[in-house]
């Protein structure tokens, strides 16, 4: 097993049933991962969680997967629990878990900032507060951001917003957690070709973002496609181990920082 390669590795994902987080189990477990932990949200998610532990397991690799509302420190807590206790400390641990709302900031409630930010902000923390307790040392941590991190645009205040912080958390942690050779990191991807994306986007902003990447009219869907991701996230959890508490920008030039 080498030092920062993926062969033999423990792997927990958090939102890894289905789009970027189910491709990245089925793709770390091709790759030599020796287990995989998926952590999928709710009842709805259970057949993708299912069809992504057979993947897993016809890759070769143990397979769990957990059910959790992820927006408290005690479910993060017995998520990271349970997953030890099933296939052993992660040596990888990824964090795709979010939410978009796509609304101008008079329209929306305090009820709908709370669950952004719940969401997309204080799970990243606790996701990463777990990580750093339980990833074994040389081990290497990833969070999904957004794209939009990079942008000057309307109606997206509580979705960004909410990204934003995972940006200040991972480079804290980066710096506390490097003496034990952890890396940990944040990935930007653009709008990706995802239920996530067109569930928001009406016609007209999906023509838009399909042809705002600089390389749009070189990918299929002209949006960030998630077989384009997963590459970079690999990377970042085997041979780029040297990157360490940086937000990374994958989205074919649509934004810049």
């Amino acid at each position: 097993m080498s030092k920062h390669g993926i062969e033999g590795k423990v792997v927990l994902i958090a939102g890894g049933a289905k789009n970027l987080g189910g491709l990245l189990a089925r793709d770390l477990a091709t790759h030599g991962a020796r287990a995989v932990a998926i952590h999928y949200n709710s009842a709805a998610t259970r057949a993708a969680a299912d069809e992504t532990l057979a993947a897993v397991k016809k890759a070769g690799a143990e397979a769990v997967a957990f059910q959790a509302d992820l927006t408290s420190a005690s479910a993060m807590e017995k998520l990271f629990a349970d997953a030890v206790a099933a296939v052993g400390r992660p040596d990888i641990a990824i964090n795709t878990v979010g939410k978009v709302l796509k609304k101008p900031i008079a329209d929306i409630t305090e009820a709908e900032y709370d669950q952004m930010s719940a969401i997309n902000s204080k799970a990243a923390f606790f996701f990463l507060k777990e990580s750093a307790k339980h990833v074994n040392d040389g081990g290497k941590i990833v969070t999904l951001v957004t794209s939009l991190l990079g942008a000057f645009t309307p109606f997206y205040s509580s979705y960004a917003g909410t990204k934003a912080p995972v940006e200040h958390y991972t480079r804290a942690v980066a710096k506390e957690l490097g003496a034990r050779g952890i890396s940990v990191n944040a990935v930007g991807p653009g709008p990706m070709d995802t239920p996530f994306f067109y569930g928001q986007e009406n016609a007209d902003a999906q023509a838009y973002h399909k042809s705002a990447a600089a390389l749009s009219p070189f990918s299929k869907t002209g949006l960030t496609d998630i077989e384009d991701v997963v590459p970079f996230v690999r990377h970042l959890v085997s041979d780029g181990w040297w990157i360490t508490g940086q937000t990374i920008l994958i989205n074919g030039g649509y934004t810049t920082k």
